[in-house]
């Protein structure tokens, strides 16, 4: 495993037609490049997750899991607007000499596939045997199919969609109306908005989870409470576990970022765009997802030609794209070997 950064020499183009005079990102890789150079295995990462995928997406990833670095070359590079290296409002600008915090110029999904592009191009990757994410993760993957479609062999998408839904943007503005309630968040300093960034947290886990997780996980074993209930004192400690490793003005970043999100922007039509896809995709959805719900993924592979659907059967909501690895690992084997595009493993199908 590296952890690596790459200082980009350019001042760096966003979509809205501003720019970033620097330009850093901060990324993983696992394994080797092959002689071939035909094992690449790119990850893009959701909302507050950082490059290190083997960290947060265990089964999946890791040594003897099924993207392994024995097999493959893995990269996992951050987010642009993340608070965990890549450049973002915490970011010292190289004009003022601060950071800019809730100053940090609007990016977009097509503004982290170019910061993607850029390291790609660095690393001297020029074709990608497989780019897989999930929710805002899957995002960048479909946006950058849509840009470099001759790139990609493989493409895996769960539990995401091809433009955020104004529920989701209800969700994502609830939590930054919760941060931006915080007046600390308006000090401009790397601890501003601790408190609302706690609150939106806990607004964002009752999307990601559900009715039926809820009352199976936090339920009382008894009924003589009649205050500190487990769901209250799961919400709090979820709030302070998040304040605890990211940062406010990132959050407001990222969430704008995933209300951009809208493949047929400046395009004929979504379904045209999705259209431009040529690599062999995998569209998976969650049972039980409410903030991405199945039909949105079912919308996505009725458009993208040479795509597969399937529907993982989860009681956890959203966050079962990262908890229910056994069930996408079989799935994603089931995939490779019916398009008869067996993944580069000396044992692809074993720890299944």
């Amino acid at each position: 495993m590296q952890h690596l950064t790459y200082h980009y020499p350019y001042p760096f183009a966003l979509e809205n037609g501003g720019q970033l005079p620097n330009l850093e990102i901060a990324y993983h890789t696992y394994g080797k490049l092959n002689a071939k150079k035909n094992n690449v295995i790119w990850v893009c990462h959701a909302l507050t997750a950082n490059s290190n995928v083997f960290e947060w997406w265990p089964g999946l990833f890791g040594e003897n899991d099924l993207f392994n670095p024995k097999d493959h070359f893995i990269v996992c590079a951050n987010n642009l607007g993340s608070c965990y290296g890549t450049t973002g409002p915490l970011t010292v600008n190289k004009y003022s000499n601060q950071p800019l915090f809730s100053l940090f110029p609007t990016v977009t999904i097509r503004d982290m596939v170019a910061a993607h592009d850029i390291l790609r191009e660095h690393l001297g990757i020029e074709k990608i045997h497989t780019v897989i994410g999930g929710s805002q993760g899957a995002q960048q993957a479909i946006e950058w199919n849509i840009k470099h479609p001759e790139l990609f062999e493989n493409t895996i998408i769960v539990a995401t969609n091809a433009k955020h839904s104004p529920w989701g943007i209800a969700f994502n503005e609830s939590q930054r109306l919760a941060i931006k309630a915080d007046r600390t968040y308006y000090s401009n300093t790397p601890d501003g908005g601790q408190k609302g960034l706690a609150a939106a947290r806990s607004i964002a886990l009752l999307s990601y989870r559900n009715h039926q997780t809820y009352n199976e996980t936090q339920k009382e074993k008894h009924d003589e409470k009649i205050n500190d209930f487990n769901s209250s004192s799961y919400q709090r400690y979820q709030g302070k576990k998040l304040v605890n490793r990211f940062n406010a003005y990132s959050y407001v970043t990222l969430a704008n970022a995933m209300d951009s999100h809208n493949v047929g922007r400046g395009k004929v039509s979504i379904e045209k765009a999705l259209d431009k896809l040529k690599a062999k995709t995998l569209v998976v959805g969650i049972s039980s997802d409410l903030l991405f719900p199945p039909h949105e993924q079912e919308f996505l592979a009725k458009n993208i030609s040479n795509s597969s659907f399937q529907l993982i059967d989860s009681f956890y909501g959203h966050d079962g794209f990262l908890i229910e690895t056994e069930k996408l690992c079989a799935i994603i084997n089931q995939f490779y070997n019916s398009k008869k595009n067996t993944l580069l493993t000396k044992n692809p199908l074993g720890v299944l």
